[in-house]
């Protein structure tokens, strides 16, 4: 059987909740979303399932990888109850397998990203110590033909100089500066409406393996290849 599609009434119910973005409206819209809500769950699910096949997961379910719709606005000074996306993150599994994986879909601003959102600085520290010593392994993987097609180049927050320990002259100062540590592919809301969308999402995050593969040996192993977690 094909893959459940993106339908095209789950994104006009976020094009309309935008310009609606208000309780009221919202529950007087609730079987709307019930009904894109189902469709997004059904997306998540086969999409899952597709990663299961070349990656451990955790995630325990389609439904249980979508983040809510209901924005917290207690710290915010934007206070718009909705969420005007659908998105969803996979955690991979084991302490040996580290990074996750993230989907966003919005009219107009759709993608799927991997990789290290928050890492402890103890994580950061050890990323840094083997860009500093392999940073011509780093160029390498970053200039794979694939990876560049897919994906650019690697994305994330950077500290605005040189990080303690490094001089703003090495050769991978540009590496060096991250302290998050992404990738991601952007589609079009053609693409998400396409019957492909899972496939093609699919695809992107296994093009991610060689990079979150080499980030969980850095983060497991130690100088001598010695595992640091049971």
């Amino acid at each position: 059987m094909p893959n459940p599609s993106i339908k095209k009434e789950s994104i006009d119910f976020l094009k309309t909740l935008s310009k609606n973005n208000d309780r009221e409206w919202f529950n007087k819209h609730k079987g709307q979303y019930t009904e894109a809500h189902e469709n997004i769950i059904d997306f998540a699910s086969a999409l899952l399932a597709e990663m299961n096949k070349h990656d451990n997961i955790e995630t325990a379910s389609g439904k249980s990888s979508l983040h809510r719709i209901y924005r917290d606005v207690r710290f915010s000074k934007e206070k718009l109850p909705y969420n005007t996306h659908w998105s969803g993150g996979f955690r991979r599994a084991t302490k040996k397998l580290r990074g996750g994986y993230y989907f966003h879909i919005q009219p107009g601003n759709s993608f799927a990203a991997g990789g290290f959102w928050g890492p402890d600085p103890q994580d950061v520290q050890r990323i840094r110590q083997d860009i500093d010593i392999n940073y011509q392994d780093w160029d390498k993987l970053f200039a794979n033909k694939t990876m560049v097609n897919t994906f650019g180049k690697m994305i994330g927050e950077q500290v605005t100089s040189a990080p303690r320990g490094y001089t703003k002259d090495h050769p991978a100062i540009g590496l060096l500066r991250y302290k998050q540590f992404l990738l991601k592919h952007d589609f079009t809301d053609q693409e998400v409406l396409s019957q492909d969308f899972v496939k093609n999402v699919n695809d992107v995050f296994k093009k991610m393996r060689p990079f979150l593969d080499l980030m969980s040996e850095i983060l497991t192993t130690d100088a001598n290849g010695r595992s640091l977690v049971e």
